[in-house]
């Protein structure tokens, strides 16, 4: 499945109201659905389907909803009700009862619906909201990619910028990669955003704490125009509250251009590679590095490192994280370190390396491994991986003994 977005565009008030009150129908036939499935236990995804009919009957907005639209609805109640038997069945600690959704921002077509226009420049949206024509804006890659394949879906969604319309397309991304030769190992941190095995670094681009200063300030103002007991809130109050989400919204397109670049080139320039498969989940509970391990956006990095690795048929390989910096990258003597301690200084071998280096060779050894692969191998492929240690004293092989 491959994703295109276009901004809805050349709306009116009222249109970009007829949207909103389908993105809340949308969020009620969900929440309705997901109280029916709690008064009657054991009713399945079919149940949701008869109910979202029931609904329609019942409530004259919920018929104004696009049936496949309410479908789409009942399938999201459906995909938090399957994961949480999921987690059970897996005895995980943390459950995750299905809640209810306050604040819903997108709704779901399936085949009807919409209406693309033949030179895909508008769509219509002809449910009984009645919202009608918008004019589409993207660039002329993607407007290619809308017109020559299958849709399958279009989402509706609202950020604090607009309203824009996402194509979920019938296609199976595969493209032709150019092969180097090279391998790397990465080890992800805060001080640098990866070190690779050769002491290659990337700084973290710290998008959050570049614009943190601007966005409390912005956000003290909105605290200010709060009035308790008010309902609704003024319009200056909605206006500032926008003026917060478009800069939270610039943040997280800051941090997701960035991860997909660096990624492109990570796969583009190695035909394999290893990264730490880090629990980040379980990391940000530490309340110190909480807001850094959130900047950083490993998860959202790696996440492109693995689609970048099935679009051009490169060998992308997770390895778990433990020990990869206390083990020596010589010897394999465990040397204990605190998060303090920046050198890996081995008093078997004397490899004398920096930490986030030595955890790079750990974990290109751990994937090789994993691949069923050696140094030796390597050079039969014609791989090629750098295994000195320039800038550092000692060497990457331990040293014979004395």
């Amino acid at each position: 499945m491959l994703v295109r977005e276009a901004k809805l565009l050349n709306g009116t008030p009222k249109q970009y109201q007829a949207l909103d009150e389908a993105i809340r129908t949308a969020q009620f036939v969900r929440n309705k659905c997901l109280r029916h499935w709690m008064d009657n236990r054991g009713v399945g995804k079919k149940h949701l389907y008869a109910f979202c009919k029931d609904l329609a009957k019942e409530f004259p907005f919920a018929n104004k909803l696009n049936s496949a639209a309410r479908q789409a609805s009942a399938e999201r109640a459906w995909l938090s009700i399957s994961n949480f038997y999921r987690r059970c069945k897996q005895g995980e600690k943390k459950k995750g009862y299905p809640q209810f959704k306050k604040h819903c921002r997108s709704v779901e077509y399936k085949q009807s619906g919409w209406k693309l226009s033949d030179d895909g420049l508008s769509i219509t949206f002809t449910d009984g909201f009645g919202a009608g024509t918008f004019a589409l804006y993207c660039n002329g890659e993607a407007r290619q990619d809308i017109l020559s394949s299958k849709i399958n879906r279009v989402r509706v969604i609202r950020r604090a910028d607009g309203y824009y319309a996402q194509f979920c397309l019938d296609v199976d991304r595969k493209e032709q990669g150019q092969y180097t030769g090279n391998v790397i190992g990465i080890d992800l941190g805060l001080k640098h955003f990866y070190t690779d095995q050769n002491g290659n670094t990337v700084n973290c681009p710290k998008f959050l704490r570049r614009s943190e200063k601007r966005l409390k300030r912005h956000q003290r103002k909105l605290s200010r125009m709060f009035a308790k007991g008010r309902k609704p809130q003024s319009n200056n109050y909605h206006k500032q509250k926008n003026r917060v989400g478009r800069i939270d919204l610039k943040v997280q397109r800051q941090r997701r251009d960035w991860a997909i670049k660096l990624a492109r080139c990570v796969v583009m320039s190695n035909d394999i590679v290893v990264y730490e498969d880090l629990p980040v989940k379980n990391l940000v509970k530490n309340r110190h590095l909480a807001k850094s391990i959130q900047d950083a956006s490993w998860s959202l990095f790696t996440h492109w490192l693995d689609y970048y690795g099935k679009v051009w048929g490169k060998a992308i390989v997770a390895v778990p994280p433990q020990y990869t910096t206390q083990d020596c990258s010589g010897c394999g003597h465990r040397v204990v370190k605190t998060l303090s301690t920046r050198t890996h200084i081995c008093p078997k071998c004397l490899l004398v390396l920096d930490r986030d280096q030595n955890a790079a060779l750990n974990i290109l050894k751990k994937g090789l491994s994993l691949l069923g692969l050696s140094i030796f191998k390597l050079s039969v492929l014609g791989l090629k991986w750098q295994n000195g240690t320039l800038g550092h004293k000692g060497t990457a092989a331990p040293r014979p003994p004395r």
